[in-house]
């Protein structure tokens, strides 16, 4: 996952349908697409091509064929989620399978006035978060040295890039320096994959404020 790479939904999503992305961003994806159904025909089309692809490789000879087998098979078959679920609950089939519970369950932690967070730690060399945000408030100004992708699973922010709402997934980088902020209506909570350092930028008065929540 690389800025390069990382740069659109298209990309994202491609990246998804080839296998291509580490385990938190495949699981992001995934959870978009249980959440908004709109980009799954594309999603499917990508893989028919992947698969296509596939059959005209030339065969070659697998290494530990045997446990590689092994572990396919071990793999849990896709869960079928029920219209009546997915209503039910703020978090995706996906996320809660990655994590073990729903919004409800979260041990948050406060780390500033008004934002929370659940760090889930490194998994596949990418950095997994929770975040909660208070309606209206706004998220200290900065930018990304690699790749930052936000999913929205309750509420809505906007930044210099547009408006995210639920099932929405934003795309950030070393080219994009933004101050997401909450939206009135209700908390904004969000899932965060990200693959390098943020950088707080802005003017100290302006870091002091966000960081505060005035």
């Amino acid at each position: 996952m690389t800025p390069e790479t990382m740069n659109s939904i298209d990309t994202l999503l491609a990246s998804y349908a080839g296998g291509m992305l580490p385990a938190p961003a495949q699981m992001l994806v995934e959870s978009h697409l249980q959440i908004k159904s709109a980009n799954r025909q594309f999603v499917s089309g990508l893989e028919g091509l992947v698969g296509k692809a596939l059959d005209d490789v030339e065969p070659r000879a697998v290494s530990n064929r045997n446990e590689r087998l092994d572990a396919i098979f071990a793999t849990p078959e896709p869960q079928i989620i029920k219209a009546a679920e997915r209503a039910d609950k703020v978090f995706p089939a996906s996320l809660r399978n990655f994590i073990g519970f729903d919004a409800d369950e979260v041990p948050w932690q406060s780390k500033l006035p008004g934002f929370r967070e659940y760090d889930l730690g490194e998994v596949d060399g990418c950095h997994v978060n929770l975040y909660w945000i208070r309606p209206g408030r706004t998220i200290p100004g900065h930018t990304h040295e690699g790749s930052e992708l936000t999913l929205v699973l309750d509420g809505a922010f906007t930044d210099i890039t547009g408006r995210y709402g639920r099932g929405d997934i934003s795309i950030a980088d070393e080219s994009v320096d933004h101050r997401p902020v909450a939206e009135e209506e209700r908390p904004c909570i969000c899932l965060a994959v990200i693959d390098g350092d943020l950088r707080l930028t802005g003017s100290i008065g302006q870091r002091l404020g966000d960081l505060l929540g005035t």
